[in-house]
């Protein structure tokens, strides 16, 4: 899937992971219903819920002085129910 760019490897998400809660930087158009049901599928897991954040913008100065904005990135945490787990992460 291109929607779902990377896991992110924080200590934030590493201390959600002892709570079956697994973190992922995703493309800003996707939406809950969309990621939960991918990673149904493709992890064959039972997702309980979603959350979501965008990141901010962040500007940058480039040697001829522009500012430019940087596109804007998204991150869902997503809980499984009990008993499930994404083999990509050890938990």
């Amino acid at each position: 899937m291109d929607k779902l760019k990377n896991q992110i490897v924080t200590e934030k998400s590493i201390r959600l992971l002892q709570q079956n809660h697994y973190t992922f930087q995703v493309e800003s158009k996707l939406t809950k219903t969309e990621m939960k049901n991918w990673i149904e599928q493709f992890f064959d897991v039972k997702v309980k819920g979603t959350n979501s954040s965008r990141i901010a913008n962040k500007n940058r100065r480039k040697k001829s002085k522009l500012n430019l904005n940087l596109t804007n990135q998204k991150k869902m945490i997503v809980k499984l129910k009990q008993n499930y787990s994404i083999p990509l992460f050890f938990s």
